[in-house]
């Protein structure tokens, strides 16, 4: 992933990156896999996520 740097302005760009990072979902994956999830407790999460996807719509 690129990210420009105009006009030296570092702030600017961080921004856009972590824009980005959030769009992909890579905080997400990041949170998710930082700590252990039995299989079980993994299979229920993705229920309650298509469950509320559902509802969502």
């Amino acid at each position: 992933m690129k990210i420009e740097v105009k006009d030296n302005n570092i702030e600017q760009a961080l921004r856009v990156l972590k824009r980005k990072l959030q769009r992909d979902g890579f905080f997400k994956v990041v949170k998710l896999k930082s700590v252990y999830e039995k299989p079980s407790e993994k299979k229920k999460r993705i229920l309650q996520e298509n469950i509320k996807r559902v509802k969502k719509l």
